[in-house]
């Protein structure tokens, strides 16, 4: 068996081609120039070598059939390897100015170089840990903060109740941090309004408790819909339906009308301007809803800006002034939506004589 391998070793072996001259015959066959001292050299070798003269056959023969079986890559996919090439050298980028600031600021870039200051600090640090430490260590650890519990003598003077310690009001709250964890809603009885509960998750949980006529309850409600990026489409729907009843508040006013311009979700624009219906002054609704009618996307936003119009143009609640009925011209003409186009010129005849247009 042993005689059998080394048998097939040394056939293999004879099989390759000379070591020093590999190199050039992969150059040749691959149709690289190389020198004329080198071509008149290998030409003489392969006159008298045989094996030499069939590995450089070999050569040709792999490179013409990956030749004949190239495939060109999709465009699709180079776009993609080159868009995710430029991500990874931007991260790379990024990484490495972290790495050199972050490194700045290491103590081993700026003690090193000068041991004398070095030593120095270090004793001074030392000495101030000696001296402070003993005194911090003996002050008690105080328990981590339980949440608060409702108590009905903690209010404010307009009646909401709030989970907060007396000496903590609801103005102690850091709603830049906080969080609302859910909004309920429970009908009063009579004509009163409903009562709020407004659960809001901070370092210590606190439930703010009123109708939307407190001052609390609004602020948070208010809260809520100026800073749409941190809050859940259902929480902002809630906020704005809430906030209906106050909507001559000019505060309550002023942040429907940013929601219908500004929030991301097309049902929460379309609730706060069927919340501004009816709002004074009519001089702001109406430019919410032109600035609706003209900028929003979505179709069914701008059908409610115009019915919406149409009812203050009907009530002559809406001046025929010149900058509307350019408006409502332009929209009449280039307003994908067929419905609004028509409204468009209703409204138009709504708000005088009929207009040469």
């Amino acid at each position: 068996m042993q005689r059998g391998v080394n048998h097939e070793d040394s056939r293999e072996t004879t099989n390759q081609p000379c070591s020093e001259w590999q190199p050039l015959l992969v150059l040749v066959a691959g149709s690289e120039e190389i020198g004329p001292a080198e071509q008149a050299s290998l030409a003489i070798h392969l006159a008298h070598c045989a094996r030499c003269s069939e590995a450089l056959d070999r050569e040709k023969e792999l490179l013409a059939l990956l030749a004949a079986h190239q495939i060109e890559p999709d465009a699709t996919l180079l776009a993609s390897c080159r868009a995710s090439l430029e991500d990874a050298l931007d991260r790379e980028e990024e990484g490495g100015w972290w790495r050199r600031s972050v490194g700045s600021l290491l103590p081993s870039t700026w003690l090193s170089p000068r041991p004398a200051w070095s030593a120095a600090l270090l004793l001074m640090l030392g000495f101030t840990v000696g001296m402070l430490g003993p005194r911090l260590l003996r002050h008690p650890v105080l328990p981590p903060a339980s949440p608060a519990i409702l108590s009905p003598a903690q209010s404010n003077p307009n009646g909401a109740e709030i989970s907060e310690p007396i000496n903590s009001p609801l103005t102690a709250v850091d709603l830049h941090t906080a969080d609302v964890a859910g909004i309920n809603v429970f009908p009063s009885g009579g004509n009163e309004p409903p009562q709020v509960e407004l659960q809001l998750k901070a370092q210590r949980p606190v439930t703010v408790q009123g109708t939307v006529d407190d001052d609390d309850v609004k602020r948070v409600l208010l809260y809520i819909l100026r800073n749409n990026q941190r809050f859940d489409p259902d929480v902002r729907l809630s906020a704005v339906d809430l906030l209906r009843a106050r909507k001559n508040d000019p505060e309550v006013r002023s942040v429907l009308c940013d929601a219908v311009h500004t929030d991301r979700n097309a049902a929460v624009r379309l609730k706060a301007l069927e919340a501004l219906n009816g709002a004074e002054p009519k001089d702001i609704i109406r430019q919410t809803l032109l600035d609706a009618l003209v900028d929003d996307q979505n179709p069914g936003v701008r059908i409610e800006a115009i019915n919406a119009l149409r009812d203050m143009a009907a009530r002559g609640q809406v001046a025929s002034d010149d900058h509307t009925l350019v408006i409502l011209r332009d929209r009449m003409r280039k307003d994908p939506n067929t419905y609004i186009r028509l409204q468009s010129a209703a409204a138009i005849q709504d708000l005088g004589p009929r207009q040469d247009f």
